[in-house]
């Protein structure tokens, strides 16, 4: 996408690619070089590279909305570019990619030109830069309200990591 086009879009609600495990609704913060800032409900603060991003789509009858409460001051990391934005948020846990087989969750302990390193459990995984499409580092924003169950999402986090952690006992 280009940078000029993704700047119209900063401060609305917008639906980066169509469909698929990478497909995201949210507030657009800020474009750069060669990435932007999406503000999601689910992720939280999702950096997308620009060159991985199909489709842009916003809404005409402005009905895509956001369920959060999103801060006067929302603090976030930025960077002229992507590589100096990893070389930003070393040290952080972050996941890289949203779904499927190449999406990938630990600490990031290196990032150049080329790949970024992440330490998953007792192994170091080294992502080529050029796949890797986005990556979030843990800034959430507030939810303005519960699910219908009323339970909050830290309430169903902690059952989905109780049952992950039976299931690798058993094994």
């Amino acid at each position: 996408m280009d940078r000029e086009l993704m700047n119209l879009f900063v401060g609305k609600t917008i639906r980066v690619d169509r469909g698929g495990p990478e497909s995201r609704k949210g507030k657009l913060l800020a474009v750069f070089e060669d990435y932007f800032v999406l503000l999601t409900e689910n992720d939280g603060v999702v950096y997308y590279k620009t060159n991985h991003v199909r489709s842009v789509t916003e809404s005409s009858k402005d009905d895509m909305k956001l369920e959060l409460k999103i801060p006067e001051k929302l603090d976030f990391k930025t960077a002229e570019n992507f590589h100096k934005l990893l070389e930003g948020i070393r040290f952080q846990w972050v996941k890289i990619n949203r779904g499927g087989s190449e999406s990938l969750e630990g600490v990031l302990s290196d990032a150049n030109k080329h790949f970024a390193s992440l330490i998953v459990k007792e192994e170091v995984v080294r992502f080529s830069m050029k796949h890797i499409r986005n990556i979030s580092y843990g800034l959430m924003v507030e939810r303005t309200k519960k699910d219908d169950s009323g339970k909050s999402d830290n309430d169903s986090d902690k059952n989905q990591n109780d049952d992950n952690g039976d299931q690798g006992d058993k094994e």
